[in-house]
């Protein structure tokens, strides 16, 4: 199945000179959502990635995270902006291009030692997958990999995250 024909491009959105990548077209269609969840999830054993939870970045992370958690076996567990989750929280602070932003986890998320996957709908320059992981091993979780629906690979987001595997879907 051809997932980019899926998607919509919306050019000069948010800002001129941009061209947004709109999911929502592809969560609309019932055999391309299915699709998508299903190759990610086979990827994923591909690759020998087992994980004990899959970690979703708000938001978009949250609506391909819970269809493979429940599709690979997995627990999920929701990485969301500050002062969204109402237990303790661990958290990290991560650079933007201009200032910083915060990604929160509960502090019991997970024992030490389980096996975590992060998954978000898109790879651009990775800060935000990067401060994930800080989170997961902050918390003493090993890090199995990412999956991502779309990457964008001239930005260098992989070059931000540690070494381990990474899976997407479609590259623009």
């Amino acid at each position: 199945m051809d997932l980019k024909s899926l998607i919509r491009d919306i050019p000069d959105f948010p800002k001129p000179g941009i061209v947004f990548r709109d999911i929502t077209t592809l969560l609309s269609n019932p055999e391309g959502l299915r699709y998508t969840i299903d190759i990610l999830a086979q990827n994923c054993q591909d690759a020998g990635l087992r994980a004990d939870y899959v970690v979703g970045i708000e938001s978009r992370g949250f609506i391909f995270g819970v269809p493979l958690a429940y599709q690979i076996g997995a627990g999920f567990i929701p990485v969301r902006k500050p002062g969204k989750l109402p237990a303790a929280v661990q958290r990290v602070e991560y650079q933007l291009e201009y200032g910083t932003d915060q990604v929160e986890m509960h502090q019991d998320a997970f024992q030490a030692g389980s096996r975590v996957l992060i998954v978000d709908d898109l790879m651009a320059t990775g800060g935000t997958a990067a401060a994930t992981a800080k989170l997961v091993q902050q918390t003493g979780g090993e890090l199995v990999g990412f999956g991502f629906i779309i990457e964008l690979p001239e930005l260098g987001g992989r070059q931000k995250l540690p070494e381990v595997p990474i899976i997407t879907l479609i590259e623009y």
